[in-house]
């Protein structure tokens, strides 16, 4: 069980500092605040990256009259802050910095922390850059006034290096630690009002440590101080780790997650390495404040001195903020109001990374301030002129003018003379856009300068062109377009910024209006025809429920045309060029679809002028772009004849692989046209989708990388790597096409179908495999449900209607365990949470129903076991009927039997602790119900109720159960809760100390949370000397801090522990039970160390010499006697060896086991110096943990059983357990589960005996006590070796053996000798239920159970307290933790086990003479959480699923079949688990390969997995046979529905009842949704059947293959079908549609499926479904090409004459609309190569025919053919034509059409 909870990361948390004189307020965004208190004044303050901020102080008169007389350089004035715990410090001065650019880390030279200079006392901070971005350098501006100059420097953040050797932490060895403070600094002050948990806002680590407590030297304890922070070296005033300390141990983990303290603490045995003092920090330079900020001087310059003198007012500015071409430059504003001048700076980033500053010519200015006016993210620079104009510098220092109308005044006088008079003075308070007008009455005016674009469109179209243009025609353009866009007063308005564009960049180009080439009027009233000129009359044409309406003609058609130039230059076709690719890249994305039919009207119009092949191109994708269709007309050849067409080139590259893409990145569309580019707005690329496309589908395609084959598997991770780098998530794949998105949804597909395991959380979320995000984040989901309901149960219960109008599941598909709780539960459950109220709690609550339910559901046993172990309700006993009795008689029995009950009620909490183990998982800040004991009894059948008055229970009784109750309910608290607080802990105290908080205390110990408790609050439980207080805060500590050897701890205890004290014969006053938590605190502290000094104090303290003779204040000499035995056992563990050392503990053991020798002193035997019987079995626990695992015959020798009679009645019965325990426990290797290791642990002389004894005779009571005694021994050694385990071998022979003890046990002989045996019987009996208990903790085996249970129920006369003790918590081992924890088996497990069911068994409840009983609780350090539990991703179920785990047994690999939820063995010895099931998505846990995979598992012990949605789980459906392969077997029409959608009737479909099934199978509501609203059977219209059916079938497809993401495609697959010709998206939508079905009929077979590796897998959609959607529009296609009507603009087209423009709605007007579908369907080429084609067919016809061969021939018909091909040939590879090209059909058309005249 981990004890340390992991300490969570650095963070930044924004906040507020108010600085008040000589203190300063800090209020975080998180909502903590902290009170800090500052030795000076702050004068300014600056906030600085990556954290803090910089302050400059106050020069008081007084210090700069000390510096004269003195003659000293005065104190520094400016320091940084980066914490709230942190001193102030100083900026040192340095050089040569480099990097710091774009993410990358700055480098410093060599030891540039080695003397430390900090900037100079007379510079005054002026400006501090602001945040920094990217690309913003770190500056600081300063100002000397003695020297009137102005210093600019850079800074960054870089602590020096630590002065102390470092060393390596490892994790989990912090622990989570409220921060303290010592009290001889000014931090000492502060005061924070929050967890501890939360207190790391900087990332600096070693600056929190104050100058009172040097490094190296030992912490202070203040008041303030945690036990967490003595644990962990923290001394006061800041978190000191492990490195800084420079301790000799380095603390390690065990698999397991918690401290191995047993093989890897051996490492911290006593070392003999010496204390380096070179590694002690000298205290002088401790104390020295170290600077954390670094600055570099890059320039200086001379200010007139009237500047100086005005230094408050100057205003420093940094704007202009971008990368130009490659490298980054910012521009640097000084304005100096007292002179009117502002200087320009310009600041470039180098090579090497070094900053380099330029000095540029000033201007006049009398103010200035940064706004974002113009670009978005470029700050551009407000300057208020001498005059008081205001002007905007912007791209560098162009100077934008600025109109501002002033608020009306507020002097007297007219308004007239008063607006004259008012004017600007002065800027102020700039934020973002906006800046305030400070003007000449005194009055503020807030103004907005936010003038970037707000037309996405537009924007795109400025960066693009800014890539492409020079800088002074884009300026022109910029400066054009805002000035045209401000007569609109900066409307949002639709179109209303893109038509202030296009008339900018008409006027840049210099193109003018020209003639109206548009369709004549429409007719109509005047209102209907200004509808026309509304730019929204787009939108009502694509409504659906509008399409029927004849609408006005868009305005579009009458768009005007521009006059041709003789000869354009190479800007328009640069321009047009660069508009071009905007429009193809708004082409990928769905939801810009709209921009393209905004944007290819004016590409049409400037085509028309470069390259009308242009034109025609987009009024294809277009049909609304231009009324008209060019004619063919020679022009230049700037451009390419047909323009490149990136659906065509992103298919291109997929379907062949070596095909070079013809694309270049935007950054050098300029370079193309020998043109300089401005790079206005920076290096921003406007074409993101087409990059991100391009670089994607060459990585879907390459075959090779690095040298390295890659298959189909390969280029899919490597395209899902780079989607995941460019951080695309599946909301983006689901705004792109149907045909773009489908190779990369193909990827996914592949990747999700067999993931890697050292993929990125993003990257599983990517592939819809959230399961494997889940349960590799850091922080998954928790057992618990915090209350909230799961998804099947809020389906279920009906409230889902409710909110998504959807009816709740049938019966017959619910859950078949939720049952619902009773109206009684629930009002229990609000009448505790209300009140408060802790009699209502019974300590047996759990908030894991879901686990439970999975885990134990089959049948009540959790219930049961809660009833058993349940002390909170009023207890039954039912007593024979003796009607031989009188009345007094029979009432004197029910007394003794509700006295029996009485002591099982006070051993319940021991087995409670056990079974409510880490069961509440969260702790309000509310008191904690701990559940009152109920003495009550009710005797059956007389029904009397016996009370606690009646019983009159001795109060010392009551004291150890309230006691064992208090650790029970303290241990219900999980570990891992995060709200335990050493001020939670004071809040529960009680008024007066009781046992209960005693044990609650212990609880807290044991778990590790009372480190989080102050060491005042620790003197306040210590300080009243309650003895149980003592004892659960002494053991609690030390349990906490188990293994550490925490000096402090170490303090606390030796204060209750003479021994440990220079003179042990002081009186402390301290009861010798307290001692005896004292010592065995020691052995849990230093447990495994081997600390000579320790082991030596707990040895001697064995034979104490003062505890030989009992006496009424040592009564307790036997429990402190094995107290020490145990304690020198832990903290020699394993550590036994034949070094002299260790001989001499071994010899000194030997003596205090067997006695001392019987010497003769002056004729009279010499006293003994101790008591055998006392030290003998202590000795032998403490011999076997010492040499544990040490497989020493010579040391178990010593152990060594007496072979005869004699020898078995001088040594008493029941040492003999702890014997053959301790030497079984030296050869553990050789400890069996047979019968034959256990028959071999017995003596030959006893074996004979028993045998003779079995055959009727007679043989020595000796024997048979030995025999019993020994076998008890060896059992409970096989319950040591196999605990966790649930070995069946050693179960099963502890279950025969439970029996055999059994038969006698419980048996009520009266005889003397007999109840002797039956004494043995019972001990050995007891040993033996712990024993079986360990073996199966945490199974809940029922056969254990029911004997358990047996057992549990016996109370006659001859059983006591020791046996309900042992019951009560072998039944609670069985249920470890609910079922969630085991026992493990490393050394420290072993040792805290042999402490916890230690075979000697009290009396009564109040017996702790010979044994401590707070020690049945040291078990907690020997759980392990190895339940592995599966919980379903979706509905945060736990479900049943099989798994495989790999186990390594030494050298054997074997693979064990189980099913979740089960516990798992160690994980040392796992190696993998694999989820391999149809029912779940596949999912392999590579323990043994991935590091990052064990931490997963360790972390929650939890596999998330994903159910395929075509199953039910294995509760709901057993047997498979409810899964929807069986249910629609028979339903083989849904593919061919798909593909042909045909109105069918859907209840006959087998799975008729698909919402039913939907509903228990799916967990998302919107999938229940789509089968409620889209795939019932209430259609009225023929369609509205049609469409039912087809989303019948598609939602069955999805389901069967689990692909719900393509439920959305198989959607746009169906709109295809039924889109109207007449919409404007047709074209772009029906390019989409052709991409699909060649990607899916000529590439993803060969590209995609896996058949090239033998691996093939059907695609997501397949191709017949998307060829269907074809089919049906090419058929409406061919009802159109047989029109004369469209033959005759065929002709017109192929001859290049061009097509003029008709009234809209007029059959030529739908002819020539649907000419644009027919020539984008065949992918016809343009006119004008239609015009070159028949040319030279013409030519090539004349020349052939008849001429002689082989030049030509006289077969005119095989001559056709052959023009024929060449032409097809010819006009596909002149024009990016996708798939097949151009169409033979068509081209046979095209043929016809040029005979034609």
């Amino acid at each position: 069980m981990e004890k340390k909870r992991e300490e969570t990361p650095d963070v930044r948390v924004r906040g507020v500092f108010v600085f008040l004189r000589g203190s300063a307020k800090i209020y975080l965004m998180n909502g903590l605040e902290y009170t800090l208190n500052l030795p000076f004044i702050v004068r300014r303050a600056w906030p600085v990256e990556p954290c803090g901020l910089f302050i400059q102080r106050v020069v008081e008169s007084w210090e700069l009259e000390e510096s004269k007389q003195s003659g000293s350089e005065p104190l520094t004035t400016i320091f940084t802050l980066t914490s709230p715990f942190a001193e102030p410090s100083v900026i040192g001065i340095t050089d040569n910095i480099r990097g710091g650019m774009d993410a990358r880390p700055p480098k410093m030279k060599p030891n540039y922390a080695a003397d430390p200079v900090s900037l100079p006392p007379d510079e005054r901070i002026l400006w501090v850059s602001p945040e920094a971005r990217t690309l913003t350098p770190s500056l600081i501006v300063t100002l000397n006034s003695e020297l009137n100059r102005i210093s600019l420097w850079r800074y960054i953040y870089a602590p020096p290096p630590s002065s102390v050797k470092p060393s390596r932490s490892t994790p989990g060895s912090h622990h989570t630690k409220r921060s303290s403070m010592s009290g001889n600094t000014s931090a000492h002050l502060r005061h924070k009002n929050a967890t501890s948990e939360e207190l790391r806002h900087s990332p600096d680590k070693t600056e929190t440590r104050r100058t009172g407590t040097l490094p190296g030297l030992a912490p202070t304890l203040t008041t303030t101080t945690t036990m967490a922070d003595l644990m962990s070296g923290n001394i006061a005033g800041g978190a000191i780790s492990q490195s800084q300390w420079n301790l000799p141990v380095k603390l390690s983990l065990d698999p397991s997650g918690k401290f191995d303290l047993s093989s890897n603490l051996n490492k911290m045995a006593l070392s003999s390495e010496p204390v380096n003092l070179d590694d002690v920090p000298d205290p002088a330079e401790e104390v020295r404040l170290k600077p954390l900020y670094w600055a570099e001087k890059l320039h200086e310059e001379i200010i007139p001195e009237p500047a100086t003198a005005d230094c408050d007012n100057i205003s420093v500015a940094i704007f202009d903020t971008r990368i130009i071409a490659t490298s980054a430059r910012s521009l640097l504003g000084i304005c100096l109001p007292a002179t009117e001048t502002l200087l320009f700076y310009e600041i470039a980033w180098e090579k090497p990374g070094i900053l380099r500053v330029k000095s540029l010519s000033s201007l006049r200015a009398r103010a200035i301030s940064p706004v974002v006016a113009t670009r978005e993210r470029i700050s551009d620079l407000l300057v208020l002129k001498p005059e008081g104009n205001l002007v905007l510098l912007t791209h560098g220092s162009l100077e934008l003018p600025l109109d501002v109308v002033l608020p009306a005044p507020t002097t007297s006088g007219t308004a007239t003379q008063a607006t004259k008079e008012q004017r600007i003075v002065g800027l102020s308070h700039a934020l973002r856009s906006s800046a305030s007008l400070q003007l000449s009455d005194g009055s503020m005016a807030r103004i907005s300068l936010d003038m970037t674009s707000q037309d996405t469109l537009v924007r795109d179209c400025m960066q693009m062109l800014a890539l492409t243009i020079p800088a002074d025609p884009f300026f022109t353009l910029h400066q054009s377009l805002l000035r045209r866009w401000s007569l609109s007063g900066f409307s949002c308005a639709d179109g209303a910024e893109f038509r202030a564009f296009e008339d900018a960049l008409w006027e840049v180009l210099g193109l003018d209006v020209g003639e109206q080439l548009g369709s004549p009027n429409n007719e109509g009233s005047p209102a209907w025809q200004k509808l026309t000129s509304n730019a929204s009359i787009a939108r009502f044409r694509e409504d659906p429920a509008l399409r029927k309406l004849r609408l006005p003609g868009s305005s579009t058609c009458d768009a005007p045309f521009r006059k041709t130039i003789p000869r354009p230059t190479t800007t328009h076709a640069a321009v047009l060029f660069a508009l071009h690719h905007v429009a193809e890249d708004k082409r990928l994305a769905l939801t810009r679809m709209q921009d393209v039919n905004r944007l290819a009207p004016f590409i049409c119009r400037l085509a028309m002028i470069v390259r009308p092949e242009w034109a025609d191109y987009w009024k294809r994708l277009c049909p609304n772009a231009m009324p008209i269709w060019p004619p063919h007309f020679a022009t230049d050849d700037i451009l390419p004849v047909w323009p490149p067409d990136m659906t065509a080139i992103l298919y291109g590259r997929l379907n062949n692989p070596d095909w070079q893409v013809p694309w270049s990145n935007s950054y050098a569309f300029a370079s193309r046209f020998d043109l300089e580019a401005s790079w206005a707005f920076g290096r921003t690329d406007p074409l993101a989708h087409t990059s991100a496309f391009t670089t994607l589908c060459k990585t879907l395609t390459d075959k090779q990388w690095e040298g390295r084959a890659l298959d189909t598997r390969s280029r899919a991770v490597a395209a899902l790597q780079f989607m995941d780098l460019t951080g695309l998530q599946l909301d983006n794949l689901r705004r792109f096409p149907l045909g773009i998105a489908a190779p990369f949804r193909e990827a996914l597909r592949t990747c999700q179908l067999s993931p890697g395991g050292d993929w990125t959380v993003s990257a599983y979320h990517l592939i819809g495999r959230n399961d494997l995000a889940e349960g590799f984040t850091d922080s998954p989901a928790v057992a618990t449900n915090s209350g909230y309901r799961t998804v099947r149960e809020f389906l279920v219960s009906g409230s889902c209607a409710m909110q998504f109008g959807i009816k709740p599941i049938s019966v017959s598909f619910q859950h078949p365990a939720m049952g619902r709780k009773t109206s009684l539960q629930c009002v229990e459950e609000v009448q505790r949470a209300v009140t408060g109220d802790h009699s209502r709690v019974t300590g047996v609550e759990f908030d894991l129903d879901d686990f439970t339910r999975m885990r134990f559901g089959q049948d009540r046993r959790l219930e049961d076991v809660a009833r058993m172990l349940c002390s909170a309700n009023v207890h039954f006993v039912r007593t024979p009927d003796r009607p031989e009795l009188n009345e007094a008689d029979q009432l004197r029995e029910q007394q003794h039997a509700v006295h029996r009950i009485t002591e099982r009620i006070l051993a319940l909490p021991l087995g409670r602790a056990i079974f409510t183990f880490g069961t509440m998982a969260t702790v309000t800040k509310e008191s904690f119900a701990i559940p009152k004991i109920e003495y009550s009894i009710r005797v059956q059948p007389s029904n009397i109720l016996y009370t606690p008055e009646v019983v009159k229970i001795a109060p010392e009784h009551v004291s150890w159960g309230e006691f064992h109750n208090g650790v029970a309910a303290g241990l219900r608290i999980s570990s891992q809760a995060q709200t335990i607080e050493s001020s939670w802990i004071k809040f529960n105290r009680p008024s007066e100390l009781t046992p209960e908080h005693a044990g609650f205390l212990y609880a807290l110990g044991l778990t590790g949370h009372l480190r989080e408790m102050l060491t005042w609050h620790t003197f306040g439980y210590l300080t009243p000397k309650h003895d149980m207080t003592s004892i659960g805060v002494l053991l609690g500590l030390a349990a906490a801090n188990i293994g550490s050897s925490n000096k402090h701890v170490t303090k606390l205890i030796a204060v209750h522990t003479p021994a440990l004290l220079p003179t042990p014969d002081v009186d402390l006053n301290v009861p010798l039970i307290a001692q005896s938590a004292g010592l065995m605190g020691i052995g849990l502290l230093y447990l495994g160390t081997k600390h000579r000094r320790m082991a030596e104090v707990c040895l001697n303290q064995i034979s104490r010499r003062d505890l030989y003779q009992p006496d009424i204040s040592n009564e307790y000499r036997e429990a402190y006697t094995l107290s020490a035995a145990l304690a020198c056992g832990m903290v020699l563990l394993g550590k036994g060896t034949s070094t002299p050392a260790d001989l001499v503990v071994q010899n000194r053991l030997r003596l205090l086991i067997h006695g001392e020798p019987r010497l003769v002193e002056n004729g009279k035997p010499r006293r003994p110096t101790f008591d055998v019987n006392i030290t003998s079995p202590a000795a032998s626990v403490a011999l076997g943990l010492m040499y544990l695992r040490t497989e020493r015959q010579d040391v178990a020798d010593i152990l060594a059983i007496p072979t005869t009679l004699e020898g078995l009645n001088s040594i008493q019965p029941n040492f003999l357990t702890i014997r053959a325990m301790a030497r079984a426990m030296i050869m553990w290797d050789k400890i069996a589960p047979t019968k034959a290791w256990l028959m071999a642990q017995l003596p030959r002389a006893v074996v004979e005996a028993m045998d003779s004894r079995f055959r009727g005779k007679k043989v020595d009571d000796a024997y048979e006590l030995a025999y019993y005694n020994i076998l008890a021994g060896s059992c409970f050694a096989i319950g040591l070796k196999y605990a966790g385990s649930a070995r069946e071998e050693a179960y099963w022979l502890l279950l025969q053996y439970w029996d055999m003890f059994s038969q006698v046990a419980f048996t009520t002989g009266v005889a003397y000798d007999h109840r002797i045996k039956r004494a043995a019987l019972r001990e050995g009996l007891n040993v033996i239920s712990l024993a079986m208990g360990m073996v199966m903790t945490g199974t809940g085996e029922v056969n254990c159970l029911r004997r358990f249970r047996y057992a549990y129920g016996v109370h006659n006369p001859q059983v006591r307290y020791g046996c309900f003790t042992a019951t009560s918590m072998s039944i609670g081992l069985l249920f470890l933790g609910g079922g969630r924890y085991t026992l493990g088996t490393s050394n420290a497990s072993i040792a805290c086990m042999v402490a916890a069911f230690y075979p000697r068994f009290p009396q009564t409840p109040a017996d702790n003479k010979a044994y401590l009983q707070a020690y049945r609780h040291l078990w907690v350090l020997a759980v392990e959480p190895r339940c592995l539990v599966a919980r379903d991703v979706d509905s945060r179920e736990i479900v049943y699923l099989p798994i495989k785990v790999k186990v390594k047994d030494g050298d054997q690999v074997g693979t064990a079949q189980m099913i979740a939820p089960t516990l798992v063995p160690e994980i040392d010895r796992v190696l993998s688990i694999r989820v391999d099931t149809p029912r779940y998505w596949p999912f392999y846990l590579d323990i043994a390969n991935f590091p990052h995979h064990r931490e997963s598992l360790l972390r929650s012990q939890t596999l998330f997995v994903k159910r395929r949605t075509a199953f039910l789980t294995y509760m709901e459906d057993p047997k498979g046979s409810r899964s929807l392969f069986v249910r629609s077997g028979s339903g083989t029409g849904d593919a061919a529905t798909l593909d042909f959608p045909q109105a069918t009737d859907i209840k006959t479909h087998p799975a008729t009842d698909l919402h039913d099934f939907i509903a228990s199978s799916s967990n998302d509501p919107l999938f229940l949704a789509f089968a409620d609203k889209l795939c019932g059977d209430d259609g009225e219209t023929p369609e509205e059947r049609l469409f039912q059916a087809y989303c019948h079938a598609a939602l069955l497809d999805c389901m069967l293959q689990d692909k719900s993401q393509t439920l959305q495609s198989l959607l746009t697959a169906f709109h295809f079908r039924v889109m109207s010709p007449q919409s404007a998206y047709f074209p772009l939508r029906l390019q989409d549609l052709r991409f699909a079905t060649e990607f899916y009929s000529k590439v993803y077979d060969r590209k995609f499926s896996g058949r090239a590796e033998n691996n093939p897998r059907p695609p997501l959609i397949r191709e017949t479904t998307l060829s269907g959607a074809l089919h049906v529009l090419d058929k409406k296609l061919d009802a159109y090409r047989e029109t004369e009507l469209f033959k005759q603009l065929l002709v017109r087209y192929a001859h290049g004459h061009g097509i003029p423009s008709f009234p809209e709605g007029s059959p030529e007007w739908m002819a020539s609309r649907n000419l644009s579908w027919y020539l984008e369907r065949n992918s016809v080429p343009a006119s004008t190569l239609l015009t070159l084609l028949r040319d030279l067919a013409q030519k090539a016809r004349q020349e052939c025919l008849g001429a002689p061969a082989p030049a030509g021939t006289t077969n005119a018909e095989i001559l056709d053919i052959g023009i024929k091909e060449v032409a097809h040939a010819t006009g596909t590879q002149m024009t990016t034509a996708m798939g097949t090209g151009w169409t033979v059909r068509s081209l046979e058309e095209v043929m016809r059409a040029w005979q034609s005249s």
